[in-house]
């Protein structure tokens, strides 16, 4: 059952999973949706990440972190055209209402293929130079938990529609995957007025966020009183939220809610961000007579163009992307999920 916690409930996706019945999964549908409908977040236990996977996790991401600025900066986003590798604080782009840039210190990784495919949806990560039990395998570890998770997540919020969970074979065969790690510093380190990561929304699908244990940070917004609703961070529990782009192929059903962070703690505070979204070349698989055909590669490259770079001999394209405007062929400086 659902437990109340504050406004998010915390729903227990062990129903689900390993379901003793129908009803098992039908109640676990009912609290996702219901959950999704009113606030664009949730909660979850039994979500089957292991324990010892989360705090491996938050292991590798002291260690990523710790390293020297300079040791950081080889392996910079900013000259990686699939946006994968190190953001340094303070060089995300200003949001609409922003005082300043964020605090945060962020890295980047997704599904892990061999060749960089134009614009940079699919390639291989970087990882530093790190021996690779104390990094890489333990964050590794984590990202395909949660891989399996954004699924399951995304199957659940389907039949919460009235579809068919199958329906993920139809724009889910090769998924974009992207996962954000942070680092946020002491809040005595932090200027007055400034945010860990400023108030947004996520782009696009599922968004499965792991936040270290006892040290909360994340807020809400009701979108019906605009109060922000501290979300607790508890020990083997996920956050769950809903992006732009299920809120626009659901026709509004499900919300994609405002949120920020800030650290009030004077420690630093790790967490981690897996965007599930679908395959590069899929439109909405949920209104055939939808007049806004933009797939998700469109759609994500609409969202994160400067932050895609396309030589400019290359002529394969994802399905329906046009090439990136940049002529240097390098990303800008502009704020990623």
């Amino acid at each position: 059952m659902a437990v109340d916690t504050g406004a998010l409930p915390i729903i227990n996706l062990d129903d689900y999973i390993n379901a003793k019945s129908p009803a098992d999964k039908e109640r676990v549908i009912a609290e996702v949706r219901d959950a999704s409908k009113k606030y664009g977040f949730f909660q979850v236990k039994g979500h089957g990440i292991p324990l010892k996977a989360q705090e491996g996790l938050i292991r590798g991401l002291g260690n990523l972190f710790h390293q020297s600025e300079e040791e950081k900066a080889k392996l910079s986003f900013l000259k990686n055209p699939g946006r994968r590798g190190y953001e340094a604080s303070g060089v995300g782009g200003l949001r609409a209402g922003d005082a300043m840039h964020d605090s945060k210190e962020a890295f980047y990784i997704g599904r892990e293929d061999p060749v960089l495919e134009p614009p940079g949806f699919y390639g291989p990560n970087v990882w530093p130079n790190l021996p690779e039990e104390e990094c890489r395998s333990l964050i590794w570890e984590y990202y395909q938990g949660t891989s399996v998770l954004g699924r399951i997540i995304w199957a659940i919020l389907l039949q919460g529609l009235g579809y068919s969970a199958d329906l993920l074979d139809d724009f889910a065969k090769r998924p974009i995957v992207q996962m954000k790690m942070i680092r946020y510093p002491p809040a005595s380190l932090t200027k007055p007025g400034q945010f860990g990561v400023g108030a947004h929304t996520d782009f696009g699908g599922v968004t499965v966020l792991l936040q270290e244990p006892a040290k909360a940070g994340l807020e809400v917004q009701d979108s019906e009183t605009k109060e922000w609703l501290p979300v607790p961070s508890i020990e083997d529990v996920l956050v769950i939220n809903c992006g732009d782009m299920i809120q626009k192929w659901s026709g509004g059903a499900y919300k994609s809610a405002k949120h920020r962070v800030i650290n009030k703690a004077d420690t630093e505070r790790f967490s981690c961000a897996t965007f599930w979204h679908g395959d590069a070349s899929a439109a909405n698989p949920l209104n055939a007579d939808d007049d806004d055909k933009d797939t998700i590669g469109q759609l994500l490259f609409k969202r994160f163009k400067s932050q895609f770079s396309l030589p400019k001999e290359a002529k394969d394209q994802p399905q329906g992307v046009a090439p990136h405007p940049n002529e240097s062929g390098m990303p800008q400086q502009v704020e990623v999920q």
